[in-house]
């Protein structure tokens, strides 16, 4: 699976919000599973959207046929756009649905990993960080991602910002230390998203 995510500032809020229903017609696309996204709890009018398709191939047709006339309508809207590309490593937690209907936040966090460090980042992420996850309450399922470049991003859904905010507060510090994620990551960057259920599709 390939998962697509994308960062923006917007500059039209309600001529982005009426541009972001025009994807309801993705459903139809080849390879399509599902989309969704909503507005940085952070920083102020910045947007993220996450789709999720069966490949790369299917992914690639896409951009080539259709993509560029559903994009249309948000034209103007935003600036500052910045789309990555992951392929699906494994799940956090079990079964991943790429379904936003009932998360109240998505957690997204970007990591750059030191070359010789990548193997040891991926073993802690599937033996500490992914059992602490989905171990916690609230955590509804979430999705493990790798780019070319030592880049890795890990999406997690939550079906409530207080449930997330324990598992931060209570856990994290420590996981961090266990995980030695210091030694592992060049950089990490990370957001959470109040997911906007009519971005869903």
């Amino acid at each position: 699976m390939l998962v697509k995510w994308i960062r923006c500032t917007v500059v039209d809020r309600r001529g982005f919000e009426r541009g972001q229903r025009k994807w309801a017609g993705l459903p139809g696309e080849p390879g399509f599973r599902g989309q969704g996204g909503g507005w940085s709890r952070g920083r102020p009018n910045v947007a993220h959207v996450f789709a999720f398709w069966e490949s790369r191939a299917f992914y690639d047709s896409f951009m080539a046929r259709s993509h560029d006339r559903l994009a249309a309508a948000q034209s103007g809207t935003y600036r500052d756009m910045q789309v990555r590309l992951f392929e699906h490593r494994f799940d956090v937690k079990v079964g991943f649905q790429p379904r936003f209907t009932d998360a109240d936040v998505v957690r997204v966090a970007h990591c750059r990993v030191h070359a010789e460090r990548v193997e040891h980042f991926t073993l802690m992420q599937e033996k500490v960080w992914n059992p602490a996850m989905a171990g916690s309450p609230g955590m509804l399922r979430g999705v493990f991602g790798e780019a070319p470049g030592n880049e890795f991003l890990v999406l997690s859904l939550w079906d409530s910002a207080a449930e997330h905010g324990k598992y931060r507060v209570e856990r994290v510090e420590r996981l961090a230390l266990r995980a030695q994620i210091e030694a592992d990551v060049a950089a990490i960057a990370g957001d959470v998203v109040g997911v906007e259920p009519s971005w869903t599709v």
